[in-house]
């Protein structure tokens, strides 16, 4: 405990600044369960910024300060708070056996000694980055503060996220270093379990177990205003309203603009034909959906995961075949506030994960446009994997066809849900508690139990 007996826990890998919603949405969720088992906890972000900075989220309905430890990852190896420069002082007080010098060392260092008065780590690594699939530049910006807490023998859990693939050998060192020195690891899908298996085999000394992802406890919270221009939610409506979560990175092709996730649909043609399909094939209005807010000011490659901007771009191009039957969320809107917006759905089609966690938690039917395994492996944990697609191995008709019988469907998988997801937002809430279990009858990481049998949609 701190010397103010209070408890201190620091939050790694989500923040509240990058304008993804999903990751917002993760760092939000996880405040909520370190509150849940330690309610009087002094609660931080560890996280990269130039500056320092003080987040005030709304948490059950009440704005908290959460300040930020902010280390650098850069070049300048002469700035006090790079992350080399704290990995070695954790090294070199490991390393020195006489008392009074190790705490010399490092004494003026202040992001060092917040770190060290801090109690307990908790790491999403961003829902998916604890992995080398985005390469090993990736995989060491959020690895190597998860290797700094525990160099200073730190406690650190590791939230539910996806755990790997690790392909190559360094990757799989050093996650199997943070595995088997966390004090808990927990999965957000069952294949994370086989992933942890084949990194420490039978004798691992951590305690590993499967959890639902963090974001289906995430409270919708209303706006102070919503607005939908070319479609109204408050008034009263003749027609389903399908929310439609349009990936501008996807739109743009990736980073690198040729397609880099490999799919075999024109992502662009997709959205086109899916909002002719919607309205005109099945009488609904459409509702383009933002999951990721991008400043004007912020770099080239961040606006390319601008979903807002891809969002009014097709809007203004498609309002005039479809008047009064299309409409877009305008504005800057936070994880709680937009998920209140997809509420208002009744179905919805999405191509970022927790765009459609946002929808399914609130028991409105979503399916999932996936362009990783991720989408499959989180949704089997609820039993709607058979209604995601996978735009890497299907064609636009695929596609369109599991989208029309899930919309055709969409009242028993409404009914489904509803009987789900208190179970599921017991479990994550009670995450960290010291009786922490899945609900009795509740879905097992080594079982199936699909909501929508295979082959019904």
């Amino acid at each position: 405990m701190s010397d103010a007996g209070r408890m201190r826990v620091a939050l790694l890998g989500a923040t509240f600044d990058t304008g993804n919603m999903g990751v917002g949405a993760l760092a939000a969720s996880a405040i909520l369960c370190i509150r849940e088992a330690y309610p009087d906890a002094c609660i931080s972000l560890l996280d990269y910024a130039s500056e320092r900075a003080v987040f005030r989220p709304r948490v059950d309905g009440k704005e908290v300060e959460v300040p930020l430890i902010n280390m650098r990852f850069s070049k300048k190896f002469y700035l006090p708070n790079n992350i080399v420069v704290l990995l070695l002082i954790a090294l070199l007080r490991k390393m020195i056996p006489f008392a009074g010098l190790r705490r010399r060392i490092g004494a003026g260092n202040e992001c060092y000694r917040r770190i060290e008065a801090t109690d307990l780590f908790a790491s999403v690594a961003g829902g998916d980055s604890f992995s080398d699939i985005y390469g090993l530049g990736r995989f060491f910006y959020i690895s190597l503060p998860q290797v700094l807490v525990l160099l200073m023998g730190k406690r650190l859990v590791l939230l539910p996220q996806t755990m790997g693939p690790f392909h190559g050998g360094i990757s799989r060192i050093v996650a199997r270093y943070i595995l088997k020195r966390s004090e808990r690891a927990f999965t957000r899908d069952r294949e994370g379990l086989a992933e942890i298996a084949s990194l420490l085999g039978s004798s691992n000394p951590v305690k590993y177990s499967f959890c639902y992802d963090l974001a289906f406890l995430l409270p919708p919270q209303a706006p102070p205003l919503v607005d939908t221009p070319g479609l109204s939610l408050d008034a009263e409506r003749a027609r389903p309203v399908v929310g439609v979560n349009v990936s501008g990175l996807l739109y743009a092709g990736g980073y690198s603009g040729r397609n880099m996730f490999g799919l075999k649909i024109d992502y662009q043609e997709f959205v086109r034909e899916l909002l002719r399909f919607l309205i005109e094939d099945r009488g609904a209005d459409v509702l383009l959906v933002p999951h990721v807010f991008i400043a004007a000011d912020a770099s080239e490659s961040d606006k390319l995961e601008n979903d807002q901007a891809v969002c009014e771009r097709i809007y203004a191009e498609q309002c005039a075949a479809y008047p009064g039957r299309l409409g877009f969320v305008r504005g800057f809107y936070d994880q709680n506030e937009i998920k209140y917006v997809i509420g208002k759905c009744d179905f919805f089609v999405g191509s970022r994960m927790h765009a459609c966690i946002a929808a399914v938690s609130q028991c409105i039917p979503a399916v999932s446009v996936a362009y990783s395994d991720k989408f499959l492996g989180v949704m089997a944990t609820i039993g709607i994997d058979s209604i995601v697609t996978d735009a890497r191995s299907q064609g636009i008709p695929q596609i369109l066809d599991v989208i029309g019988q899930s919309f055709d469907r969409r009242e028993m998988i409404r009914r489904q849900l509803q009987s789900k997801m208190p179970g599921v937002r017991t479990a994550v809430l009670n995450l960290l508690t010291a009786d922490s279990r899945l609900p009795s009858g509740d879905v097992k990481p080594d079982t199936r139990d699909s909501l929508i049998p295979a082959g019904t949609v």
